[in-house]
């Protein structure tokens, strides 16, 4: 990742280095992820640089994963900007838009932190109500809200975009009930939030919804919003793809299962949908003439395979760089052919020691063996190994703060 810091030559004038020294508890870094944007940066910083008032301490932060000019064209337009301009451009993507906000959070050095598109579909002149709104109602998070009273969604172009905003909203509110009270629009992406109040090392974006993942792994206790126009984009085209809604789809997949019992649920849900796989194996072995026990044996890994896609992807999907595939998937299988053979004699123990039903013993024996699977998958399968890859994540997380660390402290001596 490349760093690189801007601080302009106008920082020098007496009235704005005398109006930057007044300690205030608004000061706000505004941290603008951007893809290709290079068409809007500077009507971005132009509308910035007159909505923030001089007494009011800003800094812009640049997280930028473009393959175009972008990185250039910000450097040249914050020549012309009264306020520190950083650029920290990323070679590798990790966690997509959401992730290069986590960037930019853990860049941050001022009280408050807005996040804004590059697009300018997101009104920079509301920036400091977001700030200001926060301060009066002793808030941590502050949501920018298409959905109440003088908000509006009149930058979504076309039918499908409204419903698909609609629709994403109802299911994370749905979803997520208690954790978004009080969140009108949990798919907005302009927001302001207290530093205090969030721990980037706790989230783990994957796509464009970052408040999302902030309002359900930090959510502040007091929220509290403004209404806001979605304006629409002033140059260049959307970044929204099928791609990003598949992501979006996962993401939600993995909040929802973050704690061991909602994890436990799914990993249920998913072991009695593979009895579909395994019946179908069944049947089309036998039909070719195969005995049925060793069909039953072979149509079992069908319903293996499935419940191990699945479960990658809906319930360890975080967890997975801990081991490769396929020490995972051998891992699994050796697990869940164990089931097989560790039921039969439970079985046989309930109804011969204990007189139960074979009925009875059965469920009992299912569901014992459902809870043993459930705990040696997260624990043989999906749980960190002792030295593992820890090291190459601590030594970029290092370096990231180094950076953040460095450019904090050049800001405050220009």
């Amino acid at each position: 990742m490349t760093y690189e810091s801007t601080v302009p030559g106008e920082l020098h004038d007496p009235a704005l280095k005398a109006a930057s020294s007044v300690p205030e508890p608004g000061a706000v870094t505004i941290v603008v992820p951007t893809f290709n944007e290079s068409a809007n940066i500077r009507e971005l910083l132009h509308r910035i640089t007159e909505s923030v008032p001089s007494r009011l301490p800003c800094e812009v932060v640049f997280v930028d994963d473009s393959t175009d000019d972008t990185p250039e064209v910000i450097r040249d337009a914050a020549r012309d900007c009264p306020y520190p301009v950083t650029v920290l451009h990323r070679d590798t993507p990790v966690g997509g838009l959401g992730g290069a906000v986590v960037e930019g959070v853990r860049a941050a050095s001022s009280d408050w932190i807005v996040v804004m598109d590059g697009d300018l579909q997101h009104p920079p002149s509301l920036v400091p109500e977001l700030v200001a709104a926060g301060e009066r109602e002793h808030a941590g998070l502050v949501v920018a809200s298409r959905y109440i009273k003088g908000g509006s969604r009149a930058g979504l172009a076309g039918g499908y975009r409204i419903a698909v905003s609609r629709g994403a909203t109802w299911l994370t509110k749905t979803l997520f009930p208690r954790r978004l009270r009080g969140i009108s629009d949990p798919m907005s992406g302009f927001f302001a939030i207290r530093r205090s109040a969030v721990t980037a090392d706790v989230l783990k974006p994957l796509g464009y919804k970052i408040l999302l993942e902030m309002a359900v792994r930090a959510r502040p206790r007091q929220v509290t919003e403004v209404p806001f126009v979605f304006q629409d984009r002033f140059a260049g085209e959307s970044k929204s793809t099928a791609q990003e809604g598949i992501r979006f789809l996962r993401h939600l997949a993995g909040l929802r299962t973050a704690s061991p019992v909602a994890r436990m649920v799914v990993f249920g849900l998913i072991g009695a949908t593979g009895f579909l796989p395994n019946l179908a194996g069944l049947w089309a072995l036998t039909s070719v003439g195969m005995h049925y026990l060793p069909a039953e044996i072979v149509a079992n890994q069908f319903g293996v395979a499935w419940n191990f896609l699945l479960i990658e992807h809906l319930c360890f999907r975080d967890r997975r760089q801990h081991r490769r595939w396929w020490d995972r998937s051998g891992r699994f299988a050796l697990l869940a052919n164990a089931d097989l053979v560790l039921r039969i004699p439970l079985i046989a123990l309930f109804v011969g020691q204990f007189g139960m039903s074979v009925l009875g013993a059965t469920a009992l024996a299912l569901v014992t063996t459902f809870v043993l699977r459930f705990a040696g998958t997260e624990a043989l399968v999906y749980l960190p190994r002792k030295g593992g890859r820890a090291g190459n994540t601590t030594a970029v997380e290092t370096g990231r703060h180094a950076g953040s660390r460095d450019r904090a402290t050049r800001g405050r001596t220009s």
